[in-house]
């Protein structure tokens, strides 16, 4: 694979794990983890399967800095368990979802949404129009 900094996927599938709670050092950073959303999909690129872990931590955790391993095709990043409902909702209600991992910058390692109209919603999709 070529060096690269930056890597753009395709999420097409995801999987919520939660947990009671999990000690992890990732880093030198002791995270405690109360869920993780796996995301896996295919790179624009390249095609290959890439794969981004969610952390989601308890409000007592340690953050631990965003982990991006472009060789690899995988990367982690961090945040509080009470933004869990609204990433999950994310990824079930938007199309196209995709990963960015970013070897240059790792702190913008993101999952975004594709570009929308402005004023686009649900309602706007249940009568069939276009």
């Amino acid at each position: 694979m070529p060096d690269r900094a930056v890597a753009v996927f395709e999420i097409k599938r995801y999987m919520v794990i939660w947990r009671q709670i999990e000690e992890r050092e990732f880093d030198g950073t002791l995270a405690r983890i109360r869920g993780l959303v796996r995301c896996n999909g295919v790179g624009a690129s390249d095609h290959e399967n890439y794969r981004l872990d969610v952390y989601f931590l308890a409000d007592d955790s340690a953050v631990p800095d965003p982990l991006v391993d472009i060789d690899n095709r995988s990367g982690a990043i961090f945040m509080p368990i009470s933004d869990i409902s609204a990433f999950v909702d994310i990824l079930r209600n938007e199309k196209p979802i995709y990963g960015h991992l970013r070897g240059d910058n790792p702190q913008w390692t993101s999952v975004t949404t594709g570009n929308e109209p402005v004023g686009t919603g649900d309602e706007d999709h249940r009568f069939g129009e276009s």
